[in-house]
């Protein structure tokens, strides 16, 4: 017997059907691919596991999840006592901008509401935090929203952010319509790589506008957008962070008819005790910075 086709067959029995097993399943799978593997495991034992409609175990079937559920049931407190006691510890992944400005304060919150509380912490984006979560390397994200989420993965916003344009100020520019009404836009752009939410959202507002401006500097973070702005370099494009200061030598145009990009978290499955209360959390702290 196929173990992975044993797990499935678990979340099917314990769910009451292959669709809820879909949505409970701990990474992304599509109902298609469930039903055609506990196919090829009947096939493999001679039997039919469950009936159809209305779902309903055979007397095989409920032979074989009684035997399997005490082990696929207790694989998450296996994980956690590996772990050296995983229900005060949350793997968390962010942009390097969360890390900085944000997290601190979050963290700092969980500490003094949760006893023994203790975190990882790695880097990434929606893409990124999505392919962590359905590998279970991580518990929760924290990441700038913008593609529907895969299967399986919960998302909710805590923060609308609008972008802006960084230039020098000492640039005679001080609205972005004197950039955007240009025949030919020679101002050099800086930005995040192409796939980025922020660049991919700007540059489609730039075509429902009619605009052709291609970054000239792509760089790997917001931090650069600001260093190389702040240099005279360009225009950079950002996101307008609550309590994130501008260098002296920088301002912000607002983009005003732009779409706000969502802020959020992400994760999958049933979160945790520990889980909803950092959730809760994050929460309270997007309130103030929205107030």
């Amino acid at each position: 017997m196929n173990v992975h086709h044993l797990e499935l067959f678990y979340y099917v029995a314990k769910n009451g059907g292959v669709s809820a097993a879909a949505r409970a399943m701990p990474y992304g799978i599509q109902q298609p691919a469930i039903s055609a593997q506990i196919l090829q495991l009947e096939d493999a034992l001679g039997v039919t596991l469950y009936q159809r409609r209305p779902f309903q175990l055979t007397r095989e079937g409920q032979t074989l999840h009684d035997f399997i559920a005490p082990f696929f049931s207790g694989l998450a407190e296996m994980s956690d006592r590996l772990r050296g006691g995983g229900e005060n510890r949350l793997r968390i992944s962010a942009a390097e901008i969360v890390q900085r400005d944000y997290l601190p304060e979050l963290l700092a919150r969980m500490r003094r509401r949760v006893k023994g509380f203790h975190f990882t912490l790695t880097h990434g984006r929606q893409q990124e935090i999505e392919a962590l979560l359905a590998a279970q390397e991580i518990d929760i994200g924290l990441s700038t929203l913008m593609d529907k989420t895969a299967a399986n993965i919960e998302a909710r916003e805590l923060l609308r952010l609008p972008m802006v344009l960084l230039v020098p100020k000492t640039s005679g520019v001080t609205q972005a319509a004197q950039i955007f009404d240009q025949d030919r836009i020679d101002l050099p752009l800086v930005a995040l790589d192409a796939k980025d939410v922020i660049s991919r959202a700007f540059q489609a507002a730039l075509r429902q506008r009619g605009v052709d401006w291609i970054p000239s500097l792509e760089v790997g973070s917001l931090d650069l957008v600001l260093r190389y702005v702040a240099e005279g370099f360009g225009a950079g494009l950002a996101l307008r962070h609550p309590r994130v200061e501008l260098p002296a030598g920088v301002k912000a145009l607002a983009l005003d008819d732009f779409p706000p990009l969502s802020f959020g978290a992400l994760w999958t499955g049933r979160l945790s005790p520990l889980g909803e209360t950092f959730l809760a959390e994050a929460t309270a702290v997007a309130g103030e910075l929205a107030g």
